[in-house]
């Protein structure tokens, strides 16, 4: 499928939700990012934005990508509203295609899935070599199906954390995985119904 279906499919996801005015963040990022020295950050497929306008209130840069114009338009005039425009860049971009420039202390993808065409060991490892020294890649993916995910296929497999290291395939000399694991919690959809999901949670450090 082509990139204008893409954009269309995820402008269609996010316009059909009720505009959010206080996004949460994802519980994988303040517990991973609590404590750091705040950055610069790229938030990749940023969605409704509560991962990037969290990042901004704790001093990080954020520059938030997502192939959703809607997303993205969203998230900017939250980010005015609040106050944190300054902290805050926003970008539609095709990751299937290109990758924003920069280096970056911090590099979080969460539930980077789609129904289209995405190289994601691609993607991530351009994030990896984005990373200054020091720096993380978190990666959070689905583990299991929530009742209001997109993605309902019964049949749907979920690679495990440490399956998706192996196919970024970074030299273990320059980046160490820190952290691969698979926890689970209790999580709050787009309209307030709660499931108990599993989180795949892969941390990856930039060591020089």
């Amino acid at each position: 499928m082509s990139t204008t279906d893409a954009v269309a499919f995820w402008d269609g996801v996010y316009a059909a939700r009720p505009e959010a005015g206080g996004p949460r963040p994802n519980a994988r990022l303040t517990e991973t990012v609590t404590g750091l020295p705040p950055g610069d950050a790229l938030d990749l497929g940023c969605g409704d934005g509560g991962d990037a306008l969290w990042l901004a209130r704790q001093g990080w840069h954020v520059t938030a990508v997502d192939i959703s114009a809607v997303a993205v338009e969203r998230l900017a005039a939250l980010a005015r509203s609040h106050g944190l425009d300054d902290h805050v860049t926003t970008e539609r971009a095709d990751l299937h295609t290109s990758f924003p420039p920069g280096g970056f202390d911090l590099v979080c993808a969460h539930y980077l899935h789609t129904p289209f065409d995405l190289d994601r060991a691609t993607v991530l490892r351009s994030a990896a070599l984005a990373l200054r020294p020091g720096g993380r890649l978190l990666v959070v993916d689905h583990g299991s199906a929530a009742p209001w995910s997109w993605n309902q296929d019964p049949d749907i497999r979920y690679p495990s954390p440490r399956e998706v290291a192996a196919d970024i395939d970074l030299p273990p000399q320059t980046w160490r995985v820190e952290r691969a694991d698979a926890p689970r919690r209790i999580a709050t959809g787009p309209d307030g119904r709660t499931a108990e999901v599993t989180d795949h949670v892969l941390l990856i450090r930039r060591t020089a």
